[in-house]
This record gives structure tokens, C-alpha cells and sequence, in this order.
């Protein structure tokens, strides 16, 4: 497995695992130590050295994700269509979040990102999230430009 997928499945299971607390993932910023606490924990159980490039760029998305929550979460509404961003499974919201970010806010690119969430997805929640998810990142990589 390659560093920055193993970087995405750190910064998913920490965006989760953070989604669950009593607070917006935003008000996460507000005590960023919770973030690095939440972090520390997952990579640790991955056996992650925190001076790692795969820590760097876990730590990297998480927090811009939460920086960018809003306007992220207003394009999984606009193009998940017949499905509130509520109703998706936290899970398959976490998986469209992170890649999202990265469509919007890196250079890499959307071929790739695409494929790594859906391989996620795959790993860690179902064929057919694997399939939602792929719909809903290549309408955003399509529209990129919009808003």
C-alpha cells in the first residue's frame, strides 16, 4: 500500500471517529489538540511514526477538511442527488469529504483521487458505496469549475 493511501485511510478513520464526538467536525478548529489526539490514536494503531510523510499528509487533510466542511458539504448536496448529505452513512459521507477536499484543493489528479476513494470505500464499506461514490466524485470532478 502506497504512503498517501495509507495518509487517506489515517485521515478517514480520524474524520469518523471525530464525527461522532457532540460538535460539528468545524468546531473541531476550535481545539485542534482533539484532532492531533484523534490522530495520534489511529496512527498509533497503525503503527504510524508520527514524523512520517504518511502522518504529514493524514494531518494535512484532516484538518483542512474541517477548515473546508462547509463549502465540501455543499457540493456533496449538490451533486449527490435524491440523498441529503444526513441521510448518506457516515462512513460513505467521511470517504466523499476527503475526496472531495482533494479534488477542490490539490493538484492531484481526479482520476486518481477518484479511484482511491472508491478503493476505500470498498475496503472499508461496500461494493455498492464503492459505486455511489464514484458517481458522485466524477459529477463533481466534471464540474469543478462551478460555484
Amino acid at each position: 500500500m502506497g504512503i498517501r493511501r495509507k495518509a487517506r485511510e489515517i485521515a478517514m478513520q480520524t474524520l469518523y471517529a471525530l464525527e461522532f464526538a457532540d460538535q460539528e467536525l468545524a468546531a473541531h478548529l476550535e481545539n485542534p489538540q482533539m484532532i492531533i489526539d484523534k490522530l495520534n490514536e489511529i496512527a498509533q494503531d497503525s503503527t504510524i511514526d508520527k514524523e512520517s510523510k504518511i502522518y504529514e499528509f493524514s494531518l494535512f487533510l484532516v484538518k483542512n477538511i474541517c477548515e473546508n466542511i462547509k463549502e465540501i458539504d455543499q457540493k456533496i448536496d449538490q451533486h449527490s442527488t435524491n440523498w441529503p448529505l444526513q441521510r448518506l452513512a457516515t462512513l460513505d459521507r467521511t470517504i466523499l469529504r476527503l475526496a472531495i477536499f482533494e479534488l477542490n484543493y490539490t493538484e492531484t489528479a481526479s482520476a486518481i483521487i477518484i479511484n482511491e476513494a472508491i478503493e476505500i470505500a470498498k475496503r472499508f464499506s461496500s461494493e455498492s458505496s464503492g459505486k455511489f461514490i464514484n458517481g458522485v466524485l466524477n459529477s463533481v470532478a466534471e464540474n469543478k469549475n462551478e460555484s
